[in-house]
């Protein structure tokens, strides 16, 4: 069946509460397409520039993965619609639901009755390396060179991206989902805020600095900035503890790497990886946050509290500050008087933002199988969403129908699109093979407020933020068990530091027991992986 070697791979997300999403094995050279096509048939004439990309029509057949906020038929969208005649390429959209998606597209694979192409099916690099070994998904090294001129060039302005789609064998298989760097808001997504109305009130300004956090945090629990006469705020509300956390471990000087990697970064004296959770600031950190739990400055259910809750209650006025999306631009609530909060200051004069994502956001949104007749102009056809034009015409859809462009440039939707969005466009929900970018995307981190916000941490960005690792499949087998002993005993203690069940001088206790669970045998795979990734 294959003509490729199998290999097997695991990716690190590294997030708190993230585990393994994938790796990879040992090296081998990359494998050539033999085109993909179908017994009896040939590739038309394939344009190596602009459209149509074919002179005459052809057809192709894309599973994809249906979110519950998107279209419920993709065939029907005036953007694919227009695409067709622009390309004349006609896609059929074949749809599953994302609460079904894994196992029908894992159905589909083993069965071999598998479609041209994989969109929007969030295949994990485990998936890209084991279906692209045996030959299912197809490489793309040699089509992306003479095929995807705006790809091409993605990768050569970033050769980060290009080093987490590369898999062990030199092979890349996938198109990925692509934040643009220099839209910084979409990259944090959450945002610490902070309410203008309360710092007003209070006669305060807004924290800069871990203590000055802490005494708003206070004032607004003594002081009833919402003046009713209750003492009904709350200094802080968030759906659990982690996202605080994140925030602000880069004042303690740590995740100074980003936060794809939320447990490993470079110690800044020796340049070896450390293990955030055993180091003695990261206590500290502990420390500071057991501190506003104890002392009731976060919103009483931290632990059980869904977001929506946290939503409803900013919108009463009485949250203080919270890790979360635009506040102004969530549906449904009017959350007024939020302003971005800056990375904070640390007690040693840290100031890391390490919340920064890498822009490689989803690497397996778009695979070509070897049952695809046309590669290459499947290639042309998913290469077009990496440039702006592209871009504009995925997220905003058709000028003058869903939305028009201003004289200085910029895009807005039309009424239209404002009272249904599904009716154009299919990119609700995510996971999707395109480049994400300021001017093209009009969601809540596309607003002056979110903008500005973002503005406000982009000079402490991490010097470097990493992507992903891979593993080999010698590393694998020891890895992952490690991985999810350690970070399971990390989040259970974690936990139990910032509530008080656990007091801090078990402390010591805490980092032998990540020792005898083998905390360096951890450490030297991990280094195995960074130095690969290194070189």
């Amino acid at each position: 069946m294959s003509k490729y070697k199998k290999w097997t791979c695991v990716l690190l997300t590294g997030v708190m509460t993230a585990g393994l999403a994938s790796a990879c094995s040992n090296q081998a050279e990359p494998a050539p397409s033999d085109g993909g096509n179908k017994p009896g048939e040939s590739e038309p004439a394939v344009r190596a520039e602009g459209f149509p990309i074919v002179e005459e029509p052809i057809k192709l057949t894309f599973f994809a993965g249906k979110a519950a906020s998107a279209p419920a038929n993709w065939n029907d969208l005036p953007v694919w619609q227009e695409y067709a005649k622009m390309t004349n390429i006609e896609v059929d959209f074949q749809l599953t639901p994302a609460d079904s998606l894994a196992e029908r597209r894992n159905l589909v694979l083993a069965g071999g009755d598998y479609p041209d192409a994989f969109h929007t099916a969030r295949l994990s690099t485990t998936d890209l390396m084991s279906y692209g070994g045996q030959g299912t998904f197809i490489p793309l090294n040699d089509l992306i060179e003479q095929y995807a001129p705006n790809f091409k060039k993605m990768l050569e302005e970033h050769p980060e991206v290009k080093n987490g789609l590369t898999m062990p064998d030199g092979n890349i298989y996938s198109f990925p989902t692509f934040y643009d760097p220099e839209f910084h808001s979409v990259l944090i997504g959450q945002k610490l805020w902070y309410n203008e109305s309360f710092l007003d009130a209070l006669g305060m300004e807004p924290p800069e600095t871990t203590e000055e956090f802490y005494e708003y945090l206070k004032a607004v629990k003594t002081g009833d900035p919402n003046k009713n006469g209750q003492a009904d705020e709350i200094p802080y509300a968030a759906s659990n503890y982690g996202s605080l956390l994140d925030e602000l471990k880069g004042a303690w000087g740590l995740g100074n790497r980003g936060n794809v990697h939320g447990r490993v970064d470079l110690h800044p004296e020796t340049n070896e990886l450390r293990f955030i959770p055993t180091d003695p600031r990261y206590k500290e950190l502990l420390e500071y946050m057991n501190k506003l739990y104890t002392e009731g400055l976060f919103v009483d259910n931290l632990l059980t509290i869904t977001g929506p809750e946290v939503n409803a209650l900013m919108d009463e006025g009485i949250v203080g500050s919270s890790v979360t999306n635009s506040p102004h631009a969530i549906s449904g609530v009017n959350i007024e008087h939020f302003i971005g909060a800056p990375a904070l200051k640390g007690p040693y004069g840290d100031q890391i933002f390490s919340r920064a994502r890498s822009p490689l956001i989803d690497a397996g949104a778009f695979v070509i199988t070897d049952k695809n007749p046309h590669p290459e102009a499947t290639v042309r056809w998913i290469d077009y969403f990496y440039s702006e034009e592209g871009s504009k015409l995925f997220f905003m859809g058709i000028k003058d129908l869903s939305y028009i462009e201003k004289p200085d440039g910029t895009l807005e939707y039309t009424e239209a699109y404002n009272q249904d969005q599904s009716k154009f466009v299919s990119w609700a929900g995510g996971f999707y093979p395109a480049m994400l970018t300021a001017n093209t995307f009009k969601g809540g981190e596309a607003t002056p407020l979110s903008m500005e916000a973002a503005a406000k941490v982009v000079p402490h960005w991490p010097e470097e933020v990493w992507p992903a690792f891979t593993y080999t499949e010698e590393e694998l087998p020891r890895f992952t068990p490690l991985h999810t002993d350690l970070n399971k005993y990390v989040d259970e203690m974690t936990a139990k530091f910032i509530t008080g069940d656990i007091p801090f001088s078990e402390w010591d206790n805490y980092v032998q027991t990540l020792e005898r669970i083998g905390l360096a045998q951890y450490l030297e795979i991990y280094t195995a992986a960074y130095e690969r990734y290194k070189n």
